[in-house]
């Protein structure tokens, strides 16, 4: 089973690596001795988030979630990277493909599958609904550093 690298860590920053997007079947992540889920492994942890948890996970041909599931408080976002496919949202069947992103509340029921030739690759970011507000829009900050490497 593949694990997550740490590449590097200092007082305010973590990288990681869950290695390449065509290896990501290699993952598997075990949520109980019968439910093990290939394809998917959860990166927040492992690069310190305090505000989101993150998600890659690579369908195969064919392949699907295999459920529908809910959040009590938690919205997500999904990138689709490459491949096809479809996400169901509330019965609602919506065609994905590299470049899409979805975002979904926490009350609708949600599942995808693969109905491509090639894996359909994910990244989903789950974080707290509604907590972003317009001051966190202007949080950024240019500095007037010159940038060394």
């Amino acid at each position: 089973m593949k694990q997550i690298e740490k590449i590097a860590a200092g007082a305010g920053y973590t990288c990681i690596s869950v290695g390449k997007m065509a290896e990501l079947s290699e993952h598997v992540l075990e949520l109980g001795p019968e439910v093990k889920i290939p394809g998917k492994v959860f990166a927040g942890a492992a690069a310190g988030t305090t505000g989101a948890e993150l998600s890659f996970q690579s369908f195969p041909v064919g392949g699907q979630t295999g459920f529908l599931h809910t959040h009590r408080t938690h919205e997500e976002l999904y990138f689709f990277l490459s491949g096809e496919g479809q996400m169901q949202v509330d019965g609602d069947i919506i065609p994905v493909a590299e470049g899409s992103v979805v975002r979904v509340a926490p009350a609708p029921k949600r599942s995808v599958r693969n109905t491509g030739d090639e894996p359909l690759v994910m990244l989903c970011i789950q974080y707290k609904e509604a907590s972003f507000t317009a001051e966190d829009a202007t949080d950024g900050e240019i500095l007037a550093e010159p940038v060394v490497w």
